[in-house]
């Protein structure tokens, strides 16, 4: 039966070859268990193709299934070894791999890591994200498994060649992570000059946050808003505002216009605005308020667990 119904619902795809150029609407659509289920077939029948592979590859990581997604980019790697988005993609399933065994397995792993990304920069001296993945990689290893700040900055610099923001997001990561907020802080702003994306202002936000300076992160969202004027700006100034009780009424004003103005495409869901006006108005001792915006939070979700725990508190105000 599981067959037919894969017939019924995919008829374009069971006949030829041109039918892989529909796996990028299951992928859109985030059908993935589908699109495995597909792939799985058709590269069995086509064990030579090597797009339906690395789509297959992608399937299963997009699942997060890394021991099914890493022996078919191996396959690709294998096939084709002057490719360098096999080698980066079957680096990065590795890598995922590491990430979720135990840190004696991940020893065992590393090495093919490092190995596929190096390969994969060499074979594309323009590959952006293979010298994001050694930045990293060489600055969360210990210095006993080959951890190296000098080989971070090595790529970061690359990357400073390739993309200027990239390079400098790379040495904001590279200080930041090392414990100098301060110089993170300047190539951090540094890209906001040269890119000024959300990625660049959230960075900042985000150092901010960590450093302690939520007066600096309102400002410097506020400033992410001016340029590009997103409704979900607003929710991170209110989130601010109630996580480090500051600036409360700034925060109260800009949930409710987040609220007023709330859209699937803010990527926040409304209920966790209602969270934080509850947090507001139990910074300000008002019990009554916070009870209602609590109980508003819970009226869209009943099951969501941080405004449980939230209402508990505020009913011992």
């Amino acid at each position: 039966m599981k067959h037919l119904a894969l017939f019924l619902l995919f008829p374009c795809l069971v006949f030829g070859q041109s039918s892989l150029d529909d796996i990028d609407a299951l992928f859109t659509a985030k059908k993935f268990k589908e699109a495995e289920t597909y792939l799985v077939n058709y590269v069995s029948e086509h064990p030579e193709d090597l797009r339906a592979i690395e789509l297959l590859g992608d399937a299963y990581g997009h699942q997060t299934l890394w021991n099914d997604a890493i022996p078919q980019y191996k396959k690709l790697v294998k096939a084709d070894g002057s490719n360098a988005d096999y080698h980066y993609k079957y680096g990065g399933a590795l890598g995922m791999k590491a990430l979720s065994v135990s840190k004696l397995k991940a020893l065992g792993i590393i090495g093919d890591v490092k190995k596929a990304f190096l390969k994969a920069a060499e074979l594309d001296k323009t590959h952006i994200d293979a010298r994001w993945a050694l930045v990293e990689l060489y600055m969360q290893l210990p210095g006993i498994v080959g951890g190296s700040k000098r080989k971070s900055l090595k790529y970061a610099n690359e990357l400073e060649e390739l993309s200027m923001v990239d390079g400098y997001l790379a040495k904001g990561y590279i200080y930041e992570y090392d414990d100098e907020p301060e110089l993170a802080e300047e190539y951090y702003k540094k890209a906001i000059q040269v890119g000024g994306s959300l990625t660049c202002y959230g960075k900042l936000t985000s150092l901010y946050e960590k450093e302690n300076k939520p007066n600096d992160a309102i400002s410097n969202i506020e400033a992410a808003n001016e340029k590009h004027q997103r409704n979900a700006l607003h929710y991170q100034i209110g989130k601010v505002c109630a996580d480090y009780n500051v600036q409360l009424n700034k925060g109260e004003k800009c949930l409710l216009r987040f609220i007023d103005n709330h859209s699937v495409k803010d990527g926040v869901p409304v209920e966790w605005a209602y969270y934080r006006l509850a947090q507001i108005y139990k910074h300000k001792k008002d019990k009554e308020k916070s009870l209602d915006y609590i109980n508003q939070a819970l009226s869209i979700r009943a099951d969501f667990k941080q405004a449980l725990k939230e209402k508990e508190k505020i009913l011992q105000l």
